[in-house]
Order: C-alpha cells, then sequence, then structure tokens
C-alpha cells in the first residue's frame, strides 16, 4: 500500500523542469496514467528527455477564499522565462570579484557612492594630476602597474587621493572593465552610446568623457567598474578629492632579478581577490532602491526572446530593442533624479544575504550526502541511515513551518490519478516557508527597483521551499522522517527510489539557482596558493584573433550629447597604450569563455596552473 501511495506522489511530478537561461536536467520516470511501479523508478537518478509543459508565468498567487492553499502546488515550477532567481544572485554578488569575473557580462546598474575618507590611486608616468575624466584604483597594487616598464627612466608617479565628501557615483556589474566585444561593456555601452556597440569594445576615452558628460545632470563623480579589482572612472580629479601624496616610486613593473615566471599582474589579481566575496569592495555603498536591471522582463521584454534556450555565460545586451533602450536610460535618470529619502528604507541586500546564508550551506550539504550514498546494490541498513541523516537536514530547513496540524493524509485505495493530491498536506508548509521573509513587505516598497527585488526574492523562495517541501514530504510518506510517524513499515526499494528522487530533485535546484557560494576550488587550495578564476585580461586571446561585430545601423536610440562632439584627442596626462587598453597577456586559457575554479600559485614564481 506504502509503495503504491509513493508512487502515486512521484507520478505527478514530471513537470519538474526549471528556467531555460540554464541547463535543463530532464525528468524520467513514472507519469500520470503510466502503469509503472515504484520498484521502476529511475536508476540512480537517471534521466531523459520529456516534452516540456506550459507553466504559468510567476509571481505569487492570489488566494482564493475557498481554500488558501490552491495555488501552492508542489508539482508547480516556475515559468521557463522567468528571470527572478537571476536577479536575485546578481544582485546578491554585487561588488563581489568572484561572481562577477564567473558570470563576466553585466545585467545591473545601481547607483550609489563612496564614502568620505576613502583612498583611491591613481598611477602614471609625471607629477601632474589629470587635467579631465580619468581612471582611480581602490587598491594601490592595481593603480601601480599602469606606470613604470614601458617608459624610459622607469618614473612611476604614483597619486594617492582622499574623497573629502561623499562622491556620487554609478556602478556596472560583472567584469565590467574588460575591454571584450562579448557583452563585458553592453549596459555601458546602452548609457554611453544608447546601444550595444561591441566595434567600440577599445574607445575607452570616448566611453569615459562620453559618461562623464551624461552624468553632469546628475551631480555623478564617476562610474565604478571592476576587472582585476575594482576602478573608478573619476571625471574630476579636483573635485571632491584633495591630494594625500604623489611620490616617484621604484618601478614595480621590472623588478630586477626576477624569475622568468614573475608578473606584477598577479599581485594585482590578489589584491582583486581579497574582494572575492561577501561583502565584496565595501568601499562602495550602493542604493538598491535605484537599481535598474536587464533581467527586468517588463523594463526590457525585448531579451526575453533572446536569452531563450541560452545559459546564463550566453547573456548578454545584444539586440536589445530601441524602445527597451531608451526605458532602460530613462529609468535610470529617474533613479539618479529622485529625492534620496523617497525610499522603503528596506535593507534588500541583508534580505537577500539572510536567505542565501539560510540555505546555501544546508543545500549544498544535502546534495553531498546524496552524491556520497550509493542507493543500489547498497545494504539495506545503510539505505536506511543515509535516507534518515537527509531526512533531518530536509527538516531542519523546514522546522519553523511545521505546524502541529500538519499530518499526512494517505486514502490507500484509488489512488492512481490523483498523484498530485497525495502531497496537498504539505502545502500549508511550502506556503509559510515561501512567504514568511516578504509577506509584509509588498505595503512598503516605494521605487519600481523595491518591487522588481521584492518579486526576485519571492521567486526565489518560493521555488526553494517547493522543492525542499516536496523532498521532506516524500520522505515522510517513505517512513524515515524521524518526528512523524506514518505507522508504514520501511521498504529499502521505496527508500532507494526516493533518495533517487532526491538526487535529482537538488541537482536541478542548484543548478536553477547557481549561486556562487558552490563555485569554489575542491579541495581547498594550500598556503602558497589562491583559487582563481581566468580573469581578463590574463589568458584571453587578443583582440584581432576576436570577430568583429558590424556596427548597428543608424537610425537607433538617439545619441547622448558628447556622441555630437568631434573626436576627443587623448589629453598629455592620460596613460598610454597598451596599459589603459588592457592588452590581454599570456597563453590562451581554456575556460577563458567559462571559467572553472583553480588554485594557482601566489608567490613569485607565478602561473596560471593547469589550462
Amino acid at each position: 500500500m506504502l509503495q503504491r501511495a509513493l508512487w502515486c506522489a512521484f507520478a505527478g511530478f514530471e513537470a519538474l523542469c526549471h528556467a531555460a537561461q540554464v541547463p535543463i536536467l530532464s525528468h524520467t520516470g513514472p507519469r500520470l496514467g503510466d502503469t509503472t511501479s515504484i520498484d521502476e523508478a529511475p536508476e540512480r537518478g537517471r534521466l531523459s528527455s520529456f516534452d516540456r509543459p506550459h507553466y504559468p508565468t510567476g509571481g505569487l498567487p492570489a488566494e482564493e477564499n475557498h481554500d488558501p492553499f490552491v495555488d501552492w502546488r508542489l508539482d508547480d515550477p516556475p515559468s521557463v522565462n522567468s528571470t527572478g532567481h537571476l536577479l536575485f544572485e546578481t544582485v546578491s554578488s554585487l561588488l563581489q570579484h568572484w561572481p562577477n569575473t564567473r558570470m563576466r557580462n553585466g545585467h545591473n546598474i545601481v547607483p550609489g557612492m563612496i564614502p568620505t575618507g576613502t583612498l583611491l590611486y591613481h598611477g602614471t608616468w609625471h607629477p601632474e594630476l589629470p587635467p579631465g575624466p580619468d581612471w582611480a584604483a581602490f587598491d594601490p597594487e592595481h593603480s601601480a602597474i599602469f606606470c613604470g616598464g614601458l617608459v624610459e627612466g622607469g618614473e612611476c608617479w604614483h597619486l594617492t587621493l582622499m574623497t573629502t565628501r561623499p562622491l556620487n557615483i554609478v556602478y556596472f556589474d560583472g567584469t565590467s572593465a574588460a575591454k571584450l566585444p562579448s557583452g563585458t561593456l553592453d549596459s555601458q555601452d546602452i548609457i554611453t552610446w544608447g546601444d550595444v556597440r561591441p566595434d567600440l569594445s577599445f574607445d575607452e576615452w570616448n566611453r569615459i568623457t562620453t559618461l562623464c558628460d551624461w552624468g553632469r545632470e546628475y551631480n555623478i563623480d564617476g562610474f565604478v567598474r571592476m576587472e582585476m579589482s575594482f576602478e573608478v572612472m573619476l571625471c574630476n580629479f579636483t573635485s571632491g578629492v584633495r591630494v594625500i601624496s604623489f611620490p616617484n616610486i621604484v618601478d614595480p613593473v621590472m623588478p630586477r632579478n626576477a624569475s622568468a615566471g614573475f608578473s606584477p599582474t598577479f599581485e594585482v589579481m590578489y589584491a582583486g581577490s581579497r574582494h572575492n566575496r561577501y561583502p565584496g569592495e565595501t568601499r562602495v555603498r550602493l542604493d538598491l532602491s535605484g537599481l535598474v536591471s536587464f533581467y527586468d522582463t517588463e523594463l526590457v521584454p525585448s531579451l526575453v526572446s533572446v536569452r531563450f534556450g541560452k545559459e546564463r555565460w550566453d547573456h548578454r545586451l545584444l539586440n536589445i530593442s530601441t524602445e527597451d533602450a531608451l526605458r532602460v536610460r530613462a529609468r535610470l535618470e529617474e533613479a539618479l533624479s529622485r529625492p534620496t529619502d523617497r525610499s522603503s528604507g528596506i535593507d534588500w541586500q541583508a534580505l537577500i544575504r539572510v536567505v542565501v546564508d539560510r540555505y546555501s550551506e544546508r543545500l549544498e550539504f544535502v546534495q553531498y550526502l546524496l552524491n556520497s550514498t550509493e542507493t543500489n546494490g547498497y545494504n539495506a541498513d545503510s539505505v536506511m541511515d543515509d535516507a534518515i541523516k537527509t531526512q533531518a537536514q530536509l527538516r531542519n530547513m523546514l522546522m519553523p513551518y511545521i505546524g502541529l496540524d500538519v499530518v499526512p493524509r494517505l486514502n490507500g485505495t484509488n489512488v492512481k490519478g490523483m498523484a498530485s493530491g497525495m502531497l496537498d498536506w504539505a502545502r500549508p508548509v511550502y506556503k509559510l516557508c515561501a512567504t514568511t521573509h516578504t509577506s509584509l513587505l509588498r505595503e512598503h516598497t516605494v521605487t519600481s527597483s523595491e518591487k522588481l527585488l521584492l518579486d526576485a526574492v519571492q521567486e526565489t523562495t518560493r521555488e526553494i521551499c517547493r522543492v525542499v517541501t516536496k523532498m521532506w514530504a516524500l520522505g515522510v510518506l517513505a517512513g524515515v522522517d524521524q518526528f512523524m510517524d506514518t505507522d508504514r513499515e520501511l521498504d529499502v526499494g521505496t527508500t532507494q527510489n526516493v533518495m533517487n528522487m532526491w538526487k535529482k530533485d537538488i541537482n536541478e535546484l542548484m543548478v536553477w539557482l547557481d549561486w556562487n557560494a558552490w563555485v569554489k576550488c575542491r579541495p581547498e587550495c594550500g598556503p602558497e596558493e589562491m583559487c582563481y578564476l581566468t580573469t581578463w585580461p590574463v589568458g584571453f586571446p587578443p583582440p584581432h584573433n576576436r570577430a568583429r561585430i558590424p556596427a548597428p545601423d543608424d537610425g537607433g536610440v538617439p545619441p547622448l550629447p558628447s556622441q555630437s562632439a568631434s573626436d576627443h584627442t587623448p589629453a598629455p596626462t592620460a596613460t598610454p597604450f597598451p596599459w589603459r587598453g588592457g592588452t590581454p597577456t599570456g597563453k590562451l586559457a581554456e575556460d577563458w569563455q567559462r571559467p572553472q575554479p583553480r588554485c594557482i600559485r601566489r608567490i613569485d614564481p607565478y602561473d596560471l596552473g593547469d589550462l
């Protein structure tokens, strides 16, 4: 009887497919109406293709008076076009070097500020302040490589500035200072040129002057970006900053008696790695109530079809419509123009971190328990022990939401064809889990950005809770829950099949979430090593080896004011090519398009590890 009831529970969950922006893991096993028994469930969770069903389109459903749980089905996954989980992860990753190196094509633009008393650094080859816009680094290792080495006499003038007031900035996420035509500069292109311009990926001087001209109306002092470490495109070196020192330092690029493997670039990467994880670059404060995201499907609907079927690595803004580009710029200008006190006061970053901190390690541990368990040809005691351990972890995640009135109901007879109803008793757990963090926030949101953030948190917690609740409920029916007795005799075959289903569920959920917390070096690196993702420009192909994409046709978004001006000639103090342009160096890394974590040496002689 238990086996038949569990089969009915399984049969209703064939529609477990996640958004097409990440690889879709297909589901096999008994389908509604099949005659397959639970004894024939998929071996070791192996999967095969199935017809993708139509999914509803997102948001928290409205409740019906007759049944408060009618829209909380445990077999109802997100829409294939949903982007809330992508927005959630990218916002969770803001100003962190590791995730923005891994997924380098940014999709968010966020207003913010650099606090008073922050040190900024600038390297050049002569002792004069830049007369106009130029670049400054947050880490001295980063700025120092832009002077010396190439200059006769080895002069390296290293400027240290301190902010004397808060500097208003705009932050572009991703590896937004990488001069690549493959998407890293897309969001800047939309604001700078009005369209994506891969052919202008190395036109940094026009980029900075155009952005600064545009930002002047909104009192913007600079634009924060990231490459090997974080930088700010500073619009004026005499406004809001004062000189602390400007010495001619020892050339950091060309040391004496260095090994053949020496590279100052690695010291920059090590400096950048200090901002790898949350809270990231703390010298920049972002205002998420003004966030503009290209994952906002209402603001930028033209990118929905462009992204469809693509993995997240390949997401970019190419082929955005003219109308959407105009809306993005208008939304950003609106955010920069509104009064500073016009927001809810909700700490959105803290809310998102609460969700990540609560589930990240727990989900990873459940995956570890299941992937380290061999459920076929395994002795019965071990199978039961591993299942009980896994069920305990699932219960721990749901503990605050399991009320005394949550009791499993097994009809016992004639349940075939009523599969989805077999887990209806767990819907209150699912709903409470999914809504606890956000149920009262809707009435407090003020800006369109806050409503977007709320939707992203709701969509993400809803799917986490749906999958975890489903897994837990199946464990209860299998009799492996230590707190909820179903008076059923434990069966090894049934338990093995439950664990196979668990493996599939947890793997699919974690692929869909794609949290950067799970991307790490395994095993951990040694004390003379650091965990590394291939970082531009090291290991990248030179520009002339990349296919050039034709410039968009004329007649698109109107140009910004400085675009109609004559070509700029770099000021005499601008740092010369190739340092400012950032030429790719080193041999080509095999994973330069999709970087994978590996350990590399952090002391001379440096190396890139196994390419």
